[in-house]
């Protein structure tokens, strides 16, 4: 397992991969990796020859007022995560190697990035399509792997690969979470223990939402109401969305008839947690 830190190292790499007629899988990351992320690498590398793996906290998708500068670092961690999950490669790069001095072109999108994160979140959706649209261009992968916990990014990436005919394969893998249902996070480590024991209302929400899919109930609003009232009800929780939106486009809806999602974006105290459940089967 290898890391590299510049752009001509990972083309010249990948290069002499496909060369040999080896298929290469992507895992794109912004570092501090857990358990969710080894799951992504695993099932890379168990359908790909070859696996790389990003390191890189894109400042593009953060923020004035986020935590871009708190965001947790240990790229030695991530090299042992990555080479016990079988991964062949991290690329590590600085700011600097992505973005050069005038960088000024930048992939944008409507509709999809409007909603859930998107409206608290205005800048994100910009820096993530713009980087991992770079990331893509450098690594040239057969498939790429992203986590089903962050259900608006896996389906704004599926569309700009759509969109702009990038031959690539995007694959979604499940959430991994803890033994007491909180979902796997790298901001997980911002919690003292009395938000780790709040924060578990966001999973207990999800699986009530679900449960009650799953029982039959399809009026959206009734679904986010209980979910809310849930949430509400722990005190050092504060709610930025509790929605039910179309799977494909993103947009609430009032009655679930088709393929949906229902996705919650929660502070515990002052770090901002999400979580969702697919609603595939109407």
């Amino acid at each position: 397992m290898k890391l590299v830190k510049t752009i001509a190292e990972v083309r010249e790499i990948t290069a002499e991969w496909r060369k040999q007629g080896l298929t290469v899988g992507f895992v794109p990351t912004m570092g501090y990796l857990h358990e969710g992320h080894a799951s992504l690498i695993e099932a890379s590398s168990a359908n790909n020859d070859k696996t790389v793996v990003s390191v890189f906290l894109n400042p593009m998708q953060f923020g004035a007022n986020e935590d871009l500068a708190s965001y947790p670092r240990d790229i030695e961690r991530d090299q042992k995560v990555v080479e016990a999950a079988g991964g062949d490669l991290i690329f590590n790069p600085e700011p600097s190697e992505m973005y050069h001095e005038g960088f000024s072109s930048f992939v944008d999108m409507t509709v999809l990035t409007e909603e859930l994160c998107g409206l608290s979140r205005p800048v994100h959706f910009r820096g993530v399509c713009t980087v991992v649209a770079k990331l893509f261009n450098i690594v040239k992968p057969d498939r790429a792997y992203f986590g089903k916990k962050d259900a608006q990014q896996l389906a704004v990436i599926r569309h700009m690969v759509d969109d702009l005919n990038m031959d690539i394969e995007i694959i979604g893998c499940p959430i991994i979470r803890e033994e007491n249902g909180l979902a796997k996070s790298s901001r997980n480590t911002y919690l003292s223990a009395s938000e780790q024991e709040a924060a578990l209302v966001l999973s207990r929400s999800i699986f009530m939402g679900e449960k009650m899919v799953n029982e039959g109930e399809r009026d959206a609003e009734k679904i986010i109401a209980e979910m809310t009232q849930m949430i509400s009800a722990e005190p050092l929780a504060k709610i930025d969305y509790v929605k039910i939106v179309d799977l494909g486009t993103m947009q609430q809806i009032q009655r679930i008839e088709k393929p949906a999602l229902c996705a919650i974006a929660v502070y515990i105290g002052k770090t901002r947690l999400i979580d969702n459940f697919f609603i595939e089967n109407v």
